[in-house]
């Protein structure tokens, strides 16, 4: 993250996620409700690290085979969507989707490492926030790089150099090699929250996440 703010003392809290899981939408609401309870000049940050839970189910057109098996049966998937139920429920959380199966958010991932390397931390985040409502509230396609650029303009990023950032084979293998790297650090799902040292795994709730960074 290239943000030299001089508030750089925040606690940050690194999360590895996916913009097509419902879980990492659920998980980033949780982390806001623990966010809200502390105090307001205990600044709360996120070291964000993309997760691909689209690789083994990507066409080399971009597209994605659903059609793979990937282990995950009708059963699997109806006690997905009841978790999401039961999270949303929890949280108060408005969603619009429960899954998300044929959508890939690999350019949406592309795009905002550009952000999170060459914006300031405001900015990223409010992108990230945005590509997470899209999907989840609006139930749009953030596949879509016409999206994915009216959503980064509206951050504040100059809608020509997005689609630039989008097209650039070097900055698609820098975010490629963070899938790899995530793996190799032991991430095997997300959402994953670490912090000095420690992980939660999964949409766990506020008062984990506390835990998680305050050990108590």
């Amino acid at each position: 993250m290239s943000d030299s703010d001089p508030d750089a003392e925040a606690v940050t809290v690194t999360v590895f996620s996916d913009y097509v899981c419902p879980f990492c939408y659920l998980g980033r609401q949780s982390l806001e409700r623990y966010r809200e309870t502390r105090d307001a000049d205990d600044e709360l940050r996120i070291d964000w690290h993309p997760f691909d839970l689209r690789s083994g189910k990507r066409r080399p057109d971009g597209t994605i085979d659903t059609s793979v098996d990937d282990g995950k049966d009708d059963d699997y998937y109806a006690q997905a969507k009841e978790n999401v139920r039961r999270l949303q429920a929890e949280y108060d959380v408005e969603m619009t989707l429960e899954l998300a199966t044929d959508v890939d958010s690999l350019d949406a991932q592309v795009l905002s490492y550009y952000v999170n390397e060459h914006y300031p931390y405001d900015t990223w985040l409010a992108f990230d926030e945005a590509v997470f409502a899209a999907l989840w509230r609006e139930g749009e396609d953030i596949g879509d790089r016409d999206l994915l650029v009216d959503l980064v303009a509206d951050a504040g990023v100059d809608a020509d150099e997005a689609r630039s950032a989008l097209e650039d084979d070097a900055l698609r293998g820098e975010v490629s090699a963070l899938f790899d790297e995530a793996r190799r650090r032991g991430v095997t799902g997300v959402p994953t929250f670490a912090y000095d040292g420690h992980a939660a795994r999964g949409a766990v709730p506020p008062e984990q996440l506390r835990q998680l960074v305050e050990g108590a």
